[in-house]
Order: C-alpha cells, then sequence, then structure tokens
C-alpha cells in the first residue's frame, strides 16, 4: 500500500492472487481478508477487493506464472488416460506451461476490468457497509515484530540461494539433473520428474528456517504437531485418493475407457466438426460439470480416461485437451459448491452482513463469464499462432516429428 497507486491497487490484487496459486487451498484463507482491507483503506468498497482476490486465485489454476502441485497431478491423470490409447505415450509435467503463462495477462485485465467498471460500482448501489465498521475492528490483528521481520528476511534469502544453486546446477550440459542428451524439458530429465520434491524442498526449508526463528517451532515435536494439523485437513483428499486409485484401475482393466473412447471417436467422425468446435464442447461441458463438482483434481481423475482417449482417435493431443479442461476452473468462483464459500461469505459478512450465498454468486457470475471468454481466447491465439502451449506438447495427435 505504501508503493502501490491507487488506480493500480485493483490490479496489484489480482497479480498477487495469480501468484498466491501456487500455495494451494491455504492462499483463501489470507488472501480474501488482506484484499478487503486494502480496498477499504482506500476508501473503495471491501467486498470489490475480495471478489477481485477470489477471482484472480481462480484464474491461477488455469493461468500461473509458476509451476505448482497441480501440474503434475493432472499430468499423471492425463499420462495415464494416453496409455489406454497409446502405451508408452509420456505427458510433461510442464506440457501446459506456456499457455499458462500467456493467460495471465488475460486474467489481470479481464478481472480488472470487471472488477472496476461491473462489479463495484453495483456494490456500491446495492451492498452498504455495516454502520458501526471501523477500521480498526477489522485491522486487529498484532504489528509485525522485528523478530518476524527478520526471520521473514533470513526465510527469503535462503530461498534465494536455494534458486540459484538450482539454477547452477542445471547450467552444465551434463548436470545429473538433465536428460542423457542434455535437455532439462524432456520426460527423461530429473528435474522433470522431481518437481514435487522440489516444490516441497522450496516450501518447507525456509517455512522451517523462520518458524524456528520466529519461536513458532522450538523442537522436532512442534513441526510434527504441525504436520498433523495440516493433514488432517487433507484426510477428504486422501479418502477420495484412495477410492480413486480404485476406480482408475477397474477403468482401465475393464477396458470399459476404450470402448466409450472408440465409441464417442466414431460419434464425432461421423460429425465431421473442427477440431476448435470439439475443443469448445470440452469446455463447456466440464464448466457444466463445474457447477457440482468444484475439484479439480476429482473431476479430471473421472473425466480423463474418457475425453483424453477419445479425443487423441480424432487427432487432438492429450496436453490440448487438459488444457482445455483447465479453462473450466472459471466457474469455481460462482457456484455454491465450491469449498470455500462458507469462509468467503464470513469474510464479506465482516463488512455487510446481509452477505449470503446469492450475494457471492451474483457477483461472482461476471468474473465467470469473462475468465471463460478471456481464456478461451487466450487458448485460440495460441493454437492460431502455432505457439506451443507447453514443453513437449502439441495440438494434434500423433504428434508431427521434426
Amino acid at each position: 500500500m505504501a508503493i502501490t497507486p491507487k488506480n493500480l491497487v485493483t490490479p496489484s490484487v489480482i497479480f498477487v492472487s495469480t501468484v498466491c496459486h501456487i500455495a494451494a487451498d491455504s492462499a483463501y484463507v489470507i488472501l480474501m481478508p488482506v484484499s478487503a482491507m486494502m480496498f477499504y483503506a482506500i476508501g473503495r468498497h471491501p467486498l470489490a477487493g475480495i471478489a477481485a482476490s477470489f477471482a484472480g486465485l481462480a484464474g491461477g489454476f488455469s493461468s500461473s506464472y509458476t509451476p505448482s502441485i497441480i501440474d503434475p497431478i493432472m499430468q499423471g491423470f492425463t499420462q495415464s488416460a494416453a496409455q489406454i490409447i497409446a502405451p508408452s505415450y509420456q505427458v510433461n509435467a510442464l506440457c501446459n506451461y506456456f499457455l499458462s503463462f500467456g493467460g495471465t495477462f488475460f486474467v489481470l485485465l479481464a478481472c480488472w476490468f470487471v472488477t472496476d467498471k461491473i462489479v463495484e460500482p453495483r456494490l456500491h448501489a446495492t451492498m452498504p457497509l455495516n454502520n458501526d465498521l471501523k477500521l480498526d475492528n477489522i485491522a486487529n490483528s498484532p504489528a509485525i515484530t522485528p523478530v518476524e521481520n527478520r526471520a521473514f528476511k533470513v526465510a527469503s534469502i535462503i530461498f534465494l540461494a536455494i534458486a540459484i544453486g538450482l539454477v547452477l546446477l542445471l547450467i552444465p550440459e551434463n548436470s545429473l539433473l538433465r536428460a542423457p542428451n542434455g535437455s532439462m524439458t524432456s520426460n527423461k530429465a530429473p528435474i522433470m520428474q522431481i518437481i514435487v520434491p522440489l516444490l516441497f524442498i522450496f516450501f518447507a526449508i525456509p517455512g522451517l528456517i523462520h518458524g524456528f526463528i520466529t519461536g513458532a517451532f522450538k523442537s522436532s515435536r512442534d513441526i510434527v504437531k504441525s504436520m498433523e494439523k495440516i493433514t488432517k485437513s487433507l484426510i477428504p483428499f486422501i479418502v477420495f485418493a484412495f477410492f480413486c486409485a480404485q476406480f482408475l484401475y477397474v477403468f482401465s482393466h475393464s477396458h470399459i475407457g476404450t470402448l466409450i473412447a472408440i465409441g464417442g471417436a466414431e460419434f464425432l467422425k461421423a460429425l465431421h466438426l473442427p477440431s476448435v468446435v470439439t475443443i469448445f464442447g470440452v469446455i463447456i461441458l466440464t464448466s457444466m460439470l463445474n457447477v457440482l463438482i468444484t475439484s479439480a483434481s476429482s473431476k479430471w481423475a473421472i473425466l480423463a480416461p474418457i475425453f483424453v482417449p477419445m479425443l487423441m482417435s480424432v487427432g487432438i493431443s492429450p496436453e490440448l485437451t487438459q488444457a482445455a479442461y483447465r479453462i473450466s476452473s472459471a466457474v469455481n468462483v460462482s457456484t455454491p459448491m465450491f469449498a470455500f464459500y462458507p469462509l468467503i461469505i464470513a469474510y464479506c459478512q465482516q463488512y455487510c452482513k446481509n452477505t449470503g450465498v446469492g450475494t457471492l454468486s451474483s457477483m461472482m457470475i461476471p468474473y465467470t463469464a469473462a475468465l471463460l471468454i478471456a481464456l478461451t481466447i487466450n487458448l485460440l491465439l495460441f493454437w492460431l499462432l502455432g505457439l506451443p502451449i507447453g514443453f513437449d506438447s502439441g495440438y494434434i495427435y500423433p504428434p508431427v516429428s521434426n
């Protein structure tokens, strides 16, 4: 706030929200109230801040500046589904990275326009703030101590040191992290195979250092308790993953997926639809399903064994199918089925006590429409210009060798 001009607060909040995608669900706890406080502090409607950060964070699923944990999760489902048709087919964990990076600009512009021109004017007209609202009542967190400041600086320096060390390890052509042919981005390169543990290292080591310096961690027992606490929040996903694994095993070995893919491919061939129309249909269908099933990994675990081989049979690559699917995340912000809706409503009620499910959903619908249009245009531009959508990926199957 000290260095950001008032007219750039909206894009700043959206930019930070997109970056926060790498922190996954924990970002919802911190990001929304801070964004609301920023808007309120400069005389703007605080619910507009919540809406902008919510939309930017959801847009980060399809568009992000950095790789995140969702990339290898999606890649795993896509690769398993592709191997129904081609058992040796490999999907790169960053097969959508270039498209994802390009989409960040579309997400920022779309959310900026919707916030300033559509949502905030409507909020000022229909959502008056609570009469007893004071900034002191909202910003009641304790001040950052010198110890916390020092811990943050040390942790940041360690983070940068790890990043520099990784780059130095990758520079030599005979690096152990490169593939035998010297490539850093092929599926055979160790660097591509250890993305998940790398993300863990980049977050865990600075986090541990910060915890010990501030006194949050005094022994290994405190670390274990912290891990126990966060693991409890993952229990629903762990349970789902167990049954999802059984489903994928049965689905694969029963050959039902192959039969559905062949039947669907024959139907698509009979329609003689252009590939662009087919991909657009995938976006619409998955967006409709997102109204009821908001978990991206859960839905893709079910849909990938059907969509990926079916579209491979009509010449569409698995990487392009995955990219089209990821656009549907824009619907998450406007469906009451989204897991974080109660939390976000609670944040809104601190400023507008009459906020309910309908209020939040209607506030976010313009963002859904804008994000779907913006991200679809981004995909079509990449496709039209022939730009690579990621590492080791293309638009057609089988891929054309250079």
